[in-house]
């Protein structure tokens, strides 16, 4: 059986590896030759995919912050097209990325309508039904593996065949070790207090949130001068600008490569950008201060042009439709405001059960783990010798 799988982003990566992982054990438990082709990244490749085009670093949130990925982007989707239309494979599967792989199922809907399309964790229109895409997934999607049950129940509701399968994460996150032993692995001795920041996975994010975050880590350093921080590198290529806000506010910081995980499991809280990084630190049980800020001029044109609202953007708070993490959003994410937040959590104990606790309600919510098997069998269905 031969699999076709895009995404990107370096989220994209994670998911797509976690269910090449699936899709190879479940395809050998049923004696199917498989072989997977991809665009994705380095954790896709090593999951066993082989790798037609890098999509970890080209992504964006935003209009403006979008336009330097649109020749890119435009030259993978037509390397796509002519590999897809020389090498017909058993399935398409879409993993997120809205934008590139709804032009991806379009053109193969339109051309190769041989190819059954199954689309993986779908955009999340079912939380901000204004972005519109379900309209489109509706005339290409054959099957729709959803990991959230509102998310479910909205594409179902639109005429899409779906089945909810849980969240992949549930499968990443149940050997991490626990704070004592991910303290020992990265060296950190149990009293000492610990934040996790987590900046960027996307360039944009470099630019527009970094700095802030190293200035709040400055005016925390401030306040608790033994304070020590951790700060995972989701892509190598965004070390140096880290390096260099630690060198600019003095930090004390520890630059992690490989052990995002851990990184997140030793703290006692963790500042972060939004996004599925919200949810390792949630299920992990971390208290965490979320933020996002793209360009003003993207700020204003969404609100006063599109008239998009977004009063929740973490996804631990879109799950259970309320604020369990606070969230500082555009004008609010001032290094003064997450500073004090964070402050606030670390003198609070209280405010931090308060939030740990409400992680468990979201966790309900997220179904069991086996996630990955579960899409894996689904996927397999389509196995045309079956």
């Amino acid at each position: 059986m031969r699999i076709f799988i895009s995404t990107g982003e370096v989220s994209g990566d994670l998911q797509g590896a976690i269910l090449i992982k699936a899709l190879k054990q479940q395809a050998a438990i049923a004696d199917i030759e498989l072989e997977i082709t991809a665009l994705g990244g380095d954790r896709m490749k090593q999951a066993g995919a082989t790798i037609l085009g890098d999509t970890t670093s080209i992504g964006s949130v935003g209009l403006l912050e979008a336009l330097p990925f649109v020749l890119p982007t435009l030259k993978l989707q037509s390397i796509t097209k002519k590999y897809l239309s020389d090498n017909i494979p058993d399935a398409l599967v879409l993993i997120d990325y809205a934008a590139p792989n709804i032009a991806i199922g379009r053109y193969v809907k339109k051309h190769l309508p041989q190819i059954p399309i199954i689309y993986y964790i779908a955009p999340q229109d079912w939380a901000v039904p204004m972005l519109g895409n379900a309209a489109k997934l509706t005339n290409f999607v054959d099957k729709l593996l959803a990991i959230f049950p509102q998310e479910a129940n909205y594409y179902q509701q639109k005429g899409i065949d779906t089945i909810w399968v849980g969240h992949p994460l549930l499968d990443r996150i149940k050997n991490v070790p626990n704070r004592e032993k991910s303290r020992q692995l990265l060296n950190i001795s149990p009293e000492q207090t610990i934040i996790t920041l987590l900046p960027a996975s996307r360039r944009q994010e470099i630019k527009q949130m970094l700095p802030a975050i190293g200035e709040a880590a400055h005016l925390i350093q401030q306040q608790i001068p033994d304070i020590h921080f951790l700060i995972p590198v989701s892509l190598d290529i965004y070390r140096d600008a880290i390096s260099a806000v630690v060198e600019q506010y003095q930090l004390s910081a520890t630059i992690i490569e490989n052990k995002t995980l851990e990184a997140i499991a030793a703290a006692d809280i963790a500042i972060t950008k939004s996004g599925t990084v919200n949810l390792e630190i949630a299920l992990l049980n971390i208290p965490q201060v979320v933020l996002y800020r793209v360009h003003p001029i993207t700020a204003w044109l969404a609100r006063n042009l599109l008239k998009i609202d977004v009063p929740l953007m973490s996804p631990p708070n879109l799950i259970v439709d309320r604020e369990i993490v606070p969230e500082l959003q555009q004008e609010s994410a001032t290094p003064s405001n997450i500073a004090n937040t964070s402050l606030e959590l670390l003198s609070n104990p209280a405010k931090c059960q308060k939030m740990i606790a409400n992680y468990q309600k979201m966790r309900s919510l997220l179904g069991e783990i086996g996630v990955g098997e579960k899409a894996a069998k689904e996927i397999l269905q389509f196995n045309k010798q079956s």
